[in-house]
């Protein structure tokens, strides 16, 4: 097995053991090549570089960030022969600050442990495949959203680049701020979903592609519990920005078994697609980086696109 491993050294938890002993365990087993991010975009150019070179396998040691860029790399889009394009399996070693994507698999978020899982999968075989979204021409793997997640998730990228980590406790601080900052603003977005009335007057909306899903380390957020790596799309889009009812719903998006419903909410579960259009520029987050504005954005369900060593779900 010709494994290439890419390892975003910059990353919250990564550190030279772990990547040692990850690279180690790998090389007693495959054919392996090591290669180290050096700037935004490298893993996507490593990954296409190991589609090209027909590598088995592609392990990623770094956040959601990274493990975005690398399936972007090397992942056609649906308009792509198929044929035509090597995909290698993927395999995810958590080495960021929330590992959204990884804890959704049922990997572990501590390095160790899931090197130890990974290896175990690998030597069973044991892939599982599953279905991403597409923002426009753009794979993500759990979440993406315009408005109030893109605020959040744009200051955070901000607080990263002066050195700050992107702690749970920042994460809930940034989305209070961003809240209120939010509510000065008309909402601007309107929701379409085939087969129902467009949805108007939305202030903030969440695509999302499997659930649990949260930046809060074990505190599992539910926009749209029946969401499932193997479903379509799920949408969560609110059309006020009332305090006393975003306490309700937040308290029922955090419940054990959330199952969000209120009269601010429009949530659709299971959709192949979604548009969402507004009359001015608004933010886009991709599995958690801030993309930039848009004032139109299409996202699509594509169903058994990618191989993933990862737990069968149970």
């Amino acid at each position: 097995m010709r494994t290439l491993l890419i390892v975003n050294p910059n990353a919250t938890s990564t550190t030279p053991a772990t990547r040692d002993l990850l690279a180690h365990a790998l090389e007693s087993r495959t054919q392996l090549t090591v290669a180290h991010t050096q700037h935004r975009g490298h893993a996507a150019e490593l990954a296409q570089w190991a589609s090209t070179q027909e590598m088995d396998l592609i392990v990623v040691h770094g956040g959601d960030g990274t493990v975005n860029e690398t399936i972007n790399g090397f992942l056609p889009l649906p308009q792509v022969g198929d044929d035509q394009v090597w995909r290698p399996r993927l395999g995810i070693i958590p080495g960021g600050s929330a590992n959204v994507f990884a804890r959704a698999l049922g990997i572990s978020p501590d390095p160790v442990t899931a090197t130890n899982q990974l290896i175990d999968l690998l030597a069973r075989d044991a892939d599982r495949r599953i279905g991403l979204g597409l923002a426009d021409d753009r794979w993500f793997t759990f979440s993406a959203g315009v408005g109030l997640d893109a605020d959040v998730c744009e200051s955070i990228d901000a607080a990263r680049a002066k050195g700050r980590k992107a702690t749970p406790a920042r994460y809930l601080a940034t989305t209070v701020r961003q809240f209120f900052r939010a509510r000065r603003r008309e909402p601007s977005a309107t929701v379409e979903v085939t087969g129902r009335d467009p949805v108007e007057e939305v202030y903030y909306a969440f695509v999302t592609n499997s659930s649990p899903w949260t930046y809060l380390e074990d505190r599992p957020v539910r926009t749209n519990p029946t969401t499932t790596f193997e479903s379509g799309l799920g949408v969560f889009a609110v059309r006020s920005m009332s305090v006393p009812r975003t306490l309700l719903l937040a308290r029922q998006l955090l419940a054990e078994n959330g199952n969000p419903k209120s009269p601010i909410l429009f949530r659709a579960d299971d959709v192949p697609s979604v548009r969402i259009e507004t009359g001015e520029e608004i933010g886009l987050q991709i599995d958690g980086d801030f993309i930039g504005k848009r004032k139109m954005v299409h996202f699509t369900s594509v169903p058994s696109v990618l191989d993933v060593v990862a737990p069968k779900p149970s």
